[in-house]
C-alpha cells in the first residue's frame, strides 16, 4: 500500500540527551495509523518534526515521495499536511463557521498562487486562467458550512469558538484541518475532553475519512478508540520505537503492557476493541 507520509530515522538530541532515537514509520493512504506511548515518550516531539516546527538532528520526512527538509510548517500545509494540537488553537472570538472559512480561504489563496506561478511560467491551468488575482472563487462559505456539517457542528456553527466545551472545540479544529483538503492528517490527542458519545461519533468520522483515501496518523491515550479505528500501531517509549504491528499484536506484547503499567497486569491495552 502506498505510504503518503514516510518518516525515516528521525533523531532529536539536545547535547547528550536523546529525545528521539532513529524513529521510522509509514502512514499509508486510506488507513488510520496509531502512534501511542506513555507520557514523555516523544510522540508530540515527533509530530513537531514531521510538521516542521522542530528541526531534527538526523533523519528525513517525505510527503508523497517529496523530501520536506527545510520546509516551514505553512509550506508543508500547502503540500497537503494538516495537524491538530493537544492544546486547542482556535480563533476564540470568531464563530465555528468563521474558523473553518479562514482555512478554506487560505487554501484558495494557495491555489491562486500556484496558478499565477504556472501562468508566469507559461503553463496555463484551464480552470484558473484569466481569473483576477484578488478574485475569490464562489462557494467558499458553502464549502465551510459543508465541512462544519460533516463533523456534526451545524447546530453551533454561529457560536463563538471560545464558548464551546473542549470536546466540541476539538471538532472545530478537525474541521479547520479538513478545510485545506489534506492528503495526510496528524491528530494529537483529538479525543481529549470528549464524552463517550462524542468519541463514538469521532471514531465513525475517522473511518469515513480513511475510507475516502486520507492518510491519518493518530496520537491518542484513549486505547478503546485507538484499538477501534487503527489498522497499524507504532509504540514509542523514552524516544525509542518499542513495537510496531497490528492492534492485536500490540495488545498482546508484554513490553507494551509493562511500559504503560510498570508490570504485566491487565489494562486498557488488553481490552477487546469495540
Amino acid at each position: 500500500m502506498l505510504s503518503v507520509l514516510e518518516v525515516d530515522g528521525i533523531t532529536v538530541r539536545y547535547g547528550a540527551h536523546v529525545i528521539l532515537g532513529g524513529i521510522s514509520l509509514a502512514v499509508p493512504a486510506g488507513r488510520v495509523t496509531g502512534l501511542i506511548g506513555p507520557n514523555g515518550a516523544g510522540k508530540t516531539t515527533l509530530f513537531n518534526v514531521i510538521t516542521g516546527l522542530l528541526t531534527p538532528t538526523g533523519g528525513s520526512v517525505r510527503l508523497g515521495g517529496h523530501q520536506l527538509a527545510g520546509l516551514a510548517p505553512h509550506e508543508r500545509a500547502r503540500l497537503g499536511m494538516a495537524r491538530t494540537f493537544q492544546q486547542l488553537e482556535l480563533f476564540g472570538q470568531l464563530t465555528v463557521l468563521e474558523n473553518v472559512l479562514i482555512a478554506v480561504r487560505m487554501r484558495e489563496r494557495w491555489t491562486r498562487s500556484r496558478r499565477h506561478s504556472a501562468r508566469l511560467g507559461g503553463r496555463h491551468s484551464a480552470d484558473g486562467a484569466g481569473r483576477p488575482a484578488g478574485a475569490r472563487p464562489a462557494g467558499g462559505r458553502a464549502e465551510a458550512a459543508a465541512i462544519v456539517a460533516r463533523v456534526g457542528l451545524t447546530a453551533v456553527a454561529d457560536e463563538r469558538a471560545d464558548s464551546l466545551p473542549t470536546g466540541l472545540g476539538r471538532l472545530v479544529e478537525l474541521a479547520r484541518a479538513l478545510a485545506i483538503r489534506p492528503s495526510v492528517l496528524l491528530l494529537d490527542e483529538p479525543a481529549s475532553g470528549q464524552d463517550g458519545q462524542e468519541t463514538a461519533r469521532f471514531a465513525a468520522l475517522l473511518r469515513e475519512l480513511a475510507a475516502d483515501g486520507m492518510a491519518i496518523l493518530l496520537v491518542e491515550h484513549d486505547m478503546d478508540l485507538v484499538m477501534d479505528v487503527c489498522e497499524h500501531l507504532y509504540v514509542l517509549d523514552f524516544g525509542e520505537l518499542m513495537v510496531a504491528g497490528s492492534p492485536a499484536q500490540v495488545r498482546s506484547d508484554p513490553r507494551v503492557r509493562t511500559a504503560y503499567l510498570g508490570d504485566t497486569g491487565s489494562d486498557q491495552l488488553v481490552r477487546e476493541p469495540r
